[in-house]
């Protein structure tokens, strides 16, 4: 990062944390949509991040990272692009599906085997810790003979799920968990399933890319509009739910 690039990034008061952000527009190109630097990861500034489309991404020996990239990665639940090998391995249904049952346990493999390292670190997974037990953060576990084999986790709020990471110890084990996370979202009638950045693994699933300024006009509607539900999820649709899958 450059001196100029330093110089022209807000730095957010750890001692205030319902300073406002700046807007989006202000984030950079290069690295594209680093936004803020510093703050703290408590409840009442990550809300009001992922309210304006901001989230934390950092290595746990560099200062909070505050980001809002342009163009947006973003999944329409309806729009989930299902593959013909993949459409074969959900009707298998050799597997078990969970919402909130193994919250910790899916940070630990979102964590898990990534050579770069990991920007899960203590103060992250405590944060997300705290809004799943808010009631904020939620998880989907995939088991199959009592192993957790794949899942990821995110932020609710109002009618938008904010996906953070998810992880993979046997094949398809995370896109059974977007499939299934996109089924039960497009029954409750969620607008968009933000996966923040494109990927191949993402491209593959039918990502849209979005500007930015559209995608903070769809979370000024579907957030503001819906309340968001607390505590554990469940399943109103049916899902591979044999419990002989699950650990116990």
């Amino acid at each position: 990062m450059t001196t100029q690039s330093r110089l022209s990034l807000y730095w957010l008061d750890p001692r205030n944390p319902r300073e406002p952000f700046p807007p989006g527009e202000r984030a950079l190109r290069d690295p594209d949509g680093l936004l803020a630097v510093g703050g703290d990861l408590s409840v009442s500034r990550l809300l009001q991040a992922y309210r304006h489309g901001i989230f934390p991404w950092f290595n746990p020996d560099e200062p909070i990272l505050w980001w809002t990239p342009n163009p947006r990665a973003v999944l329409y639940p309806a729009q989930l692009h299902v593959s013909r090998s993949l459409r074969r391995a959900v009707n298998r249904a050799d597997y078990s599906v969970s919402f909130d049952r193994a919250f910790t346990a899916v940070l630990d493999g979102c964590s898990e085997g990534r050579r770069e390292g990991t920007w899960l670190g203590p103060a992250m997974r405590q944060a997300y810790t705290e809004l799943f037990r808010r009631g904020y953060a939620h998880s989907i576990e995939i088991w199959r003979d009592g192993h957790l084999i794949g899942g990821l986790y995110g932020v609710a709020l109002g009618k938008v799920f904010f996906g953070e990471s998810m992880f993979s110890r046997a094949s398809n084990g995370s896109k059974l968990a977007m499939v299934w996370l996109c089924r039960q979202l497009e029954a409750w009638h969620y607008a968009v399933l933000d996966c923040q950045v494109a990927s191949p693994h993402l491209e593959r699933m039918g990502i849209s890319r979005i500007a930015r300024n559209d995608f903070e006009r769809i979370l000024d509607s579907a957030i503001d509009d819906a309340p968001t539900p607390g505590g554990c999820w469940s399943f109103d649709i049916a899902v591979p739910d044999d419990p002989k899958h699950v650990a116990h």
